[in-house]
């Protein structure tokens, strides 16, 4: 019933702040390793546990930039952590951590086994601080891949300078202090006078901070 009412219930998109948080992954193969480096670029604190590990798993701990407990999982590593990511090729395995996890209250990601999932890895194209993540809820990650390419496609670089500049600009209307009203009203101006350009050439005039 568990696994019925999961898959049934939409999923709630949001952007979640992981710096500092600490992170766990069971397993360290080449799916692991994707899990590790997408959670560290987000500023995670990650500990990887499993036996044996890929060499650039191995590295990073090495660096300093993980923490790798060479050992099999056990329960009690899930002690303080935010989320966790199954990542090995044991099914026994991740049941035993997907049940542990939701005795926890622990965010359990285990890969490719929607059901058992609290949250989805996205597809996402990136340009700067501007995000754009596709997600199928986990019925379809070829697809979420395939409208990605077409999406880094059509949004080109210049997104990445044009969104700063207006961040820029909305930083220095707070200082202005305008009404919230009027605030939403400059925001949108800015937004609409670039954005058909944008759309056409992935570049944008500097804005007018006049």
């Amino acid at each position: 019933m568990l696994e019925l009412a999961q898959s049934e219930t939409p999923l709630f998109p949001m952007f979640l702040r992981l710096a500092g948080r600490r992170c766990l992954v069971v397993g360290a193969g080449v799916v692991a390793e994707g899990k590790i480096t997408a959670l560290l670029s987000a500023g995670a604190r990650v500990t990887v546990i499993a036996p044996r590990s890929r060499r650039r798993i191995a590295c990073m701990a090495s660096a300093g930039r993980i923490v790798w407990h060479k050992r099999k999982f056990r329960v009690r590593d899930l002690a303080d952590v935010f989320l966790v990511v199954a990542a090995t090729s044991l099914p026994q395995l991740h049941e035993r951590i997907w049940r542990a996890a939701r005795r926890r209250g622990v965010l359990c990601n285990v890969v490719d086994d929607p059901p058992r999932c609290d949250f989805y890895y996205p597809a996402i194209v990136r340009r700067g601080a501007l995000q754009i993540a596709i997600s199928t809820s986990g019925q379809s990650p070829a697809l979420a891949q395939r409208l990605r390419r077409q999406l880094d496609a059509q949004f080109g670089p210049g997104y990445a300078s044009w969104v700063a500049q207006l961040g820029e600009a909305r930083r220095l209307q707070m200082c202005v202090k305008p009404s919230i009203a009027r605030r939403k009203k400059l925001a949108h101006e800015m937004v609409r006078r670039e954005f058909p350009q944008m759309l056409q050439t992935g570049s944008a005039r500097s804005l007018d901070r006049s």
